[in-house]
């Protein structure tokens, strides 16, 4: 496989309607808002979802979801000894984690489990990928709504017949268009051995982030790629700052709109730096 050369800066832009995109566990599962209101998604839910289509692409995985787990290991440990038990030189150890698992040479990976063997106890790889928390365009409107359960696991205590309904509270967000941004680093690249091959997966990754990701909380089309847009540089630094690059992505609401409500409410354009051109994909 050809090692990635150039830096890469990515943006997509999702739309969320009708559902919580990333409850807070700690806030009773509602969507996760800023003190302003604006919307936001943790970086590690969106690296859930693109592992989730990694595995789904075929590619091998290295942290999978308990409903996701196909190699019959029940923990990372299980699978990590799997690969690397014997090994006892951390520089062997991390270059076979990265060689194996694509997960791990793109985003990294902590290795502190009990059974591996290397000095210290531990051994850590520091991923190229890096995706930054989304955040919604505008502030977003959450509503909620009570919910009964009616499952009828067992018997009321001492009686017969049907159990009682469980009352219950759903929280979503109306309509909300988020961006998430990230850049690839070739230095890290290079360490973990990430290719070209591998950035290509990324971004078939991110243009179908929402593929096979549907739940009650995130229903079949109520979370939609827009449009990815994916900029390669001629160069392992980056002709811009990734800051600069992201920032070319400009959205706004248009004239009259108070409160959007789809994605035909906003203004998109690109303001395309000086012999930087942007590879703008729709999708899915």
């Amino acid at each position: 496989m050809a090692a990635l050369q150039n830096k890469i800066d990515f943006v997509v832009i999702a739309s969320v309607r009708n559902a919580n995109p990333n409850g807070d566990p700690l806030n009773g599962n509602r969507p996760r808002t800023d003190y302003d209101g604006y919307g936001e998604i943790s970086d590690v839910c969106i690296k859930r979802k693109i592992r989730n289509r990694m595995q789904d692409l075929g590619k091998p995985v290295f942290v999978k979801s308990d409903d996701r787990s196909d190699d019959g290991f029940k923990s990372l440990s299980e699978r990590a000894a799997s690969v690397l038990k014997g090994i006892k030189d951390r520089d062997v150890y991390e270059k076979k984690a990265c060689e194996t698992w694509l997960d791990v040479r793109s985003f990294g990976q902590v290795f502190a489990f009990k059974s591996i063997d290397v000095a210290g106890g531990s051994a850590g790889v520091r991923g190229p990928v890096s995706i930054h928390q989304a955040e919604s365009v505008s502030p977003v409107e959450i509503e909620s709504m009570q919910i009964t359960k009616s499952v009828n696991g067992e018997n009321a205590e001492g009686k017969s017949g049907k159990a009682s309904d469980t009352m219950g509270t759903k929280h979503f967000v109306r309509f909300g268009l988020y961006k998430i941004k990230g850049s690839i680093n070739v230095q890290l690249a290079e360490k973990t051995g990430f290719s070209e091959e591998d950035a290509d997966t990324i971004k078939e990754c991110l243009r179908t982030l929402f593929t096979n990701d549907a739940s009650s909380a995130r229903p079949d089309g109520s979370m939609e790629v827009i449009r990815l847009y994916w900029w390669q540089h001629n160069c392992k630094d980056g002709q811009y700052s990734s800051g600069r690059v992201h920032d070319t992505v400009q959205i706004s609401l248009k004239e009259g709109v108070i409160t959007p409500k789809s994605v035909s409410d906003y203004e998109i354009a690109l303001n395309e730096l000086p012999g930087l051109k942007a590879d703008v994909i729709e999708g899915i």
